[in-house]
């Protein structure tokens, strides 16, 4: 890349481009719940590569540097083609935030269309389109359309349904239509592309192609949240969004937590439309943090970490490993509804009974704490708080998920031993 033919605005980037035991040093987790920590605890190649910039140079990105040249570059070589442009920040809270923006002036409507039990950031911007967070707090608003979940383990298309896909972009489609309807005017849709706080949902494939073909003919675009679940989680791709086939292409992209390994940096990653109608305002994006040298040279060493450790190649490995191990688990305790997932991105769906799929949230609680006890961190999710989360950080091993699989197989079996002798579970049951 010639670095002359491109221009730098604040945190902007155009391109002319066709681990729960904690140890000191390069630490894992046998599971751990957030993702700030990609690849073990202070990961000495991260370490040194925020150390050795700090002592150059730390300014804020009004200043055109070449780490961030260099990262807006590496980023690049990992999405399609039609995604150049990045604009950098601190957290992914603040990504989604920012695509919020984009999307309302790229398109001059204002409406969003999310998923249930969505949760998108912790601004009020963001709570906003959060079903996880406004149901609890002022509800929801006239501006916010919910589509259902396209969980097809308990949602209303199951895995006995013959085209999943286009039935729960359907219900997109008839959110859209009933918006409209009122006169409103999508301008977003927004989703994770595996829904996490719903539950660890992979939706199937097709979905989102059809999602953006419905939400483009309304005059919208189409985010996704990759947040969580980004930067080889899945194994077999780079990003979640590509599992839903090879010509889909989101209009906009956000990043945050793992791309730093627990250093604050963020990105949105959009067209060279979006961003120019977004910049046609003459209001100048500024982020006195996002983007700065230290932030990028983090960001460089992140993905030269995945790169040379070959993380994704193991968060596809293992991940398929802990998967069988698991549903081995399936069969052998009732208590386990469902196993899904990709990768290092998975989910326990615990059930009461096979029939009703009634969500065991007072036993996945009780498992959860006892887990704790054995030094393994794991936690609920779910709208009815009954799927166990694993997402460890990609260091992640085999003998972790062995251990990890272990005692949880102690410790269910032990619960359905005091469960026929009908003594009470402590000190959640």
């Amino acid at each position: 890349m010639n670095r002359a033919q491109n221009t730098s605005i604040a945190s902007t980037m155009w391109l002319t481009v066709g681990p729960p035991e904690l140890m000191e040093g390069n630490g894992t987790h046998d599971s751990a719940d957030e993702l700030e920590i990609k690849m073990g605890h202070c990961h000495p190649l991260v370490v040194h590569a925020a150390h050795e910039q700090n002592q150059v140079l730390n300014t804020n990105s009004r200043y055109l540097h070449d780490n961030i040249v260099d990262y807006a570059q590496r980023l690049s070589e990992t999405l399609p083609e039609k995604l150049c442009v990045f604009y950098f920040l601190n957290s992914g809270s603040e990504a989604n935030d920012l695509a919020l923006r984009m999307a309302r002036q790229h398109t001059g409507h204002w409406d969003v269309v999310v998923l249930d039990h969505a949760y998108h950031g912790h601004l009020s911007s963001l709570i906003d389109i959060s079903p996880y967070k406004f149901r609890d707090l002022d509800g929801q608003k006239e501006w916010v359309h919910v589509a259902p979940l396209p969980d097809t383990y308990r949602g209303p298309y199951r895995e006995d349904h013959p085209n999943p896909a286009v039935a729960y972009a359907n219900e997109v489609k008839r959110v859209v239509s009933s918006a409209q309807e009122k006169g409103r005017k999508v301008a977003a849709f927004f989703a994770e592309s595996l829904p996490s706080v719903g539950g660890q949902i992979v939706p199937p494939a097709g979905y989102f192609p059809e999602v953006a073909e419905h939400i483009h003919k309304a005059g919208g675009v189409f985010v996704a949240d990759e947040i969580q679940v980004g930067f080889g989680r899945v194994g077999k791709h780079f990003w979640a969004f590509q599992l839903q086939g090879e010509d889909f292409v989101p209009d906009i992209v956000t990043m945050g937590k793992s791309i730093g390994n627990g250093h604050p940096v963020a990105c949105v990653a959009t067209t060279q439309a979006v961003a120019r109608t977004f910049e046609s305002t003459g209001v100048e994006y500024f982020n006195t943090f996002g983007g700065s040298p230290v932030s990028c040279a983090v960001g460089l060493a992140v993905l030269d970490v995945l790169e040379k450790e070959q993380l994704q190649a193991h968060a596809a490995s293992v991940g398929s490993y802990l998967m069988e191990l698991l549903r081995q688990q399936k069969a052998k305790h009732p208590i386990i509804g469902d196993v899904r997932g990709i990768g290092l991105f998975i989910g326990v769906d615990l059930i009461k009974d096979e029939a009703t799929r009634t969500p065991a949230t007072k036993e996945a609680d009780y498992l959860v704490s006892r887990l704790k006890e054995n030094h393994i961190l794991l936690s609920t999710d779910g709208p009815g708080r009954n799927v166990l989360k694993f997402k460890p950080p990609m260091c992640f091993s085999l003998d972790n998920a062995q251990h990890v699989v272990a005692k949880m197989d102690a410790i269910l079996t032990d619960m359905e031993a005091n469960m026929r002798s009908c003594t009470t579970l402590q000190p959640q049951l």
